[in-house]
């Protein structure tokens, strides 16, 4: 939907998230229409341009600073996210994407000041929640940390901002008095019903060969594919005579981001897995193991563990990877449209009272020129997630 200011949802860290959540098991599971990206350099750009030009101040008000390197920081994450999807930010958009992620980390210290032990204790637990669903995605906790480190974070820098954006949420709906009735919730449910309808999920272990360079993502030899095949079919057959699926994925599959976790992958609909992949996956019946399935990422053996039919979810359903039921989040998405329509004065009045100065000449003129040209918020209703 779109937003006028996009209100402190995110600073580069949690845009970041979106591309770990995106990249999972990139080689087996994404979408057809997406190119696997190489892998991300370990160090730090950001770091580099600081040691030769210094950390000058760009952004500061009453109580804060915001130093250039912070800002480097958030759009390096954002582009190591989007590297990770097969993307890239338009030269041309630099500026502009560096004014709205500017925006955002003025928003978020200047909410963080107005934040209340509530709100900070509220900021913890949201918190929490949206770390153990990324460690769910990634499958285990060293899975994870590969993926920061692709992007250029430290799982206490993940927590650090995950926290003090959900704590600045928090205080923001706290200071416009946003509060959502029962009511509201059920009406909304009743008026978007094709919101609720949770389609067939799948859920699967693998295992993963490569037909590809990991780094290079150039395919490998004919005499290296015909390798990997054989050990495919060696694979397969010792699953057949019955040794155990997850150890065997611990041990041979070439997916990173779930062999720690015996292959085991979130449950997916149609639609997000490669064609070959999702085909093989949905005509499994439980337990069964397919034959070897070939992609363009390589040749795969898939176990289905489950599949959980459709069906329209009701109000007290609980959410896939979450603790929240579905009117939670309905409470959230009702929540965070009627943010969207107060906050723009609210904030403004803050960074009047802040003496809010933005000392970097390009970025105080881009992030004028945004707001000015930013449209009013809609009221568009948001799709529930994990749906």
């Amino acid at each position: 939907m779109k937003k006028r200011t996009n209100l402190i949802l995110t600073t580069g860290c949690a845009l970041a998230l979106l591309g770990l959540a995106a990249v999972r098991s990139a080689a087996a599971t994404a979408p057809a229409t997406n190119q696997p990206a190489a892998a991300s350099p370990a160090a730090k750009p950001a770091d580099a341009m600081t040691t030769l030009f210094g950390d000058p101040v760009i952004a500061k008000g009453k109580g804060f600073e915001i130093k250039r390197s912070e800002l480097d920081s958030v759009m390096t994450g954002l582009k190591s996210a989007a590297a990770a999807r097969g993307q890239t930010i338009p030269p041309a958009m630099m500026t502009q994407t560096e004014a709205q992620l500017l925006n955002r980390l003025i928003q978020v210290q200047l909410l963080l000041q107005q934040a209340n032990a509530a709100d900070k204790s509220n900021g913890v637990q949201k918190a929490d929640a949206q770390i153990k669903i990324l460690l769910e995605r990634a499958g285990s906790q060293d899975a994870l940390d590969r993926q920061l480190k692709a992007v250029g974070m430290t799982m206490p820098e993940l927590r650090t901002k995950v926290t003090e954006e959900s704590t600045a949420q928090a205080a923001l709906t706290r200071g416009l008095n946003v509060t959502v009735s029962d009511a509201e919730v059920k009406k909304y449910y009743d008026d978007n019903p094709t919101f609720f309808e949770r389609p067939e999920m799948a859920h699967v272990r693998h295992i993963l060969l490569m037909t590809m360079d990991p780094i290079t993502r150039s395919p490998l030899s004919a005499e290296q594919q015909k390798a990997k095949q054989k050990q495919a079919d060696d694979l397969l057959k010792r699953i057949r005579n019955g040794e155990d699926f997850a150890s065997l994925a611990k041990q041979y599959s070439e997916d990173t981001a779930s062999k720690d976790n015996g292959g085991e992958l979130p449950e997916f609909p149609r639609g997000q897995m490669v064609p070959e992949f999702e085909a093989a996956a949905f005509s499994l019946t439980n337990n069964q193991v397919s034959d070897i399935v070939t992609s363009a990422y390589g040749y795969h053996i898939i176990k289905l563990l489950d599949k959980t039919p459709a069906k329209k979810m009701v109000l007290t359903d609980k959410l896939p990877s979450t603790d929240a039921t579905v009117a939670d989040r309905v409470k959230d998405v009702l929540t965070q449209q009627k943010v969207e329509k107060l906050a723009p004065a609210y904030l403004d009045k803050l960074k009047e009272s802040a003496n809010l100065q933005i000392l970097d000449p390009e970025l105080k003129t881009a992030v004028a020129a945004l707001e000015a040209a930013a449209p009013a918020g809609t009221n568009a209703p948001a799709a529930l997630p994990g749906k």
